[in-house]
């Protein structure tokens, strides 16, 4: 079997090995392993699986021998993935169970989601452990986004004033133009830039209001974690005052909570319906500077409220001069699913509507706190 052939019959699973052939030794431990989880799909769909006598089925392999053999198995990034997909995807929360089974496991944001979910539910004696390896999780989500969102609020550009400090951010491509345009070699048709020109910044003052308004339904789960995150490093910053407020068809204010992620996380109640209009209204009840606010709303925009009622109170807030944002997503990637409709609605009235990762979230808010 070439290498092609394998890699398909391990993908497809067992019951391709009549056209791709059986697999035997390690691939064939590989394949049960995989089967163990991913088999999950036929019961999901009511098909009754062949347990043929090499099956793995749950009386002969519990998950917490699963998690070995699949570490055992498989490279470090597959095997994060498999995890993943056992907590996330197939609900396999006996893995959860056992403080012993935690210190196996690999903390990841698809740990943490589930970790979301599953707290309230988790016997005493591992709720400590449950705590540390979300902390864990946060900390490492934090140190990659805290160096970006310095940068961008380090100072705006000053395209007046010149810096000897040469740094890609600061780089002044028009006036390195001008400046090397007598070094222009009409042969290859290129500038060849002996001399750089970089722009000095100036700190920002900023007496902001930033107001986090988080949809808490199970499909933003992702975009709660870098909310939490993001309040947490914006509320460092000199002059900030982050607030936020999560929601479904209630409205939970958790701006007291916001110097630890992991506490405003532990306030979600992942699931529930959506009333956006709601949450907005009482969003409009914290902003007492509308010109030194800004509002953004981290939902899908699927209204299960009234969503005239929700557009009025966009208005309401574009009408006083409030920066508004409407975040389909704060993830790191990803295609949001949205009603397009009401983001349109929302857009017209003045709302910033898109897709933004967390680091050109930070660069937005920078740029409009300018």
């Amino acid at each position: 079997m070439n290498e092609g052939t394998r890699r398909w019959r391990l993908t497809l699973g067992r019951y391709s090995s009549n056209n791709l052939g059986g697999l035997s030794g390690k691939d064939g431990q590989m394949d049960n392993t995989l089967e163990f989880l991913y088999g999950r799909e036929y019961d999901r769909r009511g098909i009754e699986r062949d347990r043929g006598p090499g099956s793995l089925d749950p009386t002969q392999m519990r998950p917490l021998k699963w998690l070995g053999k699949a570490r055992s198995l498989f490279p470090d990034s597959v095997y994060e993935t498999l995890q993943g997909h056992a907590l996330d995807r197939y609900d396999l929360t006996d893995l959860l169970k056992d403080p012993k089974t935690l210190d196996e496991l690999e903390p990841n944001q698809d740990m943490l989601k589930v970790l979301l979910s599953f707290h309230n539910r988790a016997d005493p004696k591992v709720r400590d452990k449950l705590r540390q390896i979300a902390n864990r999780v946060i900390r490492d989500i934090m140190e990659r986004l805290h160096q970006d969102v310095r940068r961008a609020f380090s100072g705006r550009k000053n395209r007046f004033r010149r810096s000897n400090i040469p740094s890609a951010a600061n780089f002044d491509w028009r006036a390195t133009l001008r400046e090397n345009l007598k070094t222009y070699d009409p042969e290859t048709g290129r500038i060849i830039a002996e001399t750089l020109r970089f722009n000095s910044r100036e700190k920002r003052h900023l007496p902001w209001t930033v107001i986090l308004c988080v949809d808490q339904s199970g499909s933003m789960t992702d975009s709660i974690i870098y909310s939490a995150v993001m309040a947490a490093i914006l509320g460092g910053l000199p002059g900030v005052t982050v607030k936020m407020v999560l929601f479904d068809t209630s409205v939970i204010d958790v701006s007291d909570k916001l110097t630890d992620p992991l506490d405003t996380l532990l306030s979600v109640q992942l699931g529930g319906g959506t009333d956006i209009a709601r949450a907005t209204t009482y969003c409009e009840d914290l902003i007492t500077d509308p010109n030194r606010t800004v509002f953004a709303v981290i939902t899908d925009f699927c209204e299960g409220g009234s969503p005239r009622a929700l557009l009025a109170s966009i208005a309401r807030m574009a009408e006083a001069r409030v920066r508004l944002v409407g975040l389909l997503a704060l993830d790191e990637g990803g295609a949001p699913f949205y009603d397009e409709k009401i983001a349109g609605q929302a857009a017209a009235l003045g709302m910033n509507v898109g897709a933004m990762t967390p680091d050109k979230f930070a660069k937005w808010l920078a740029e409009i706190m300018s």
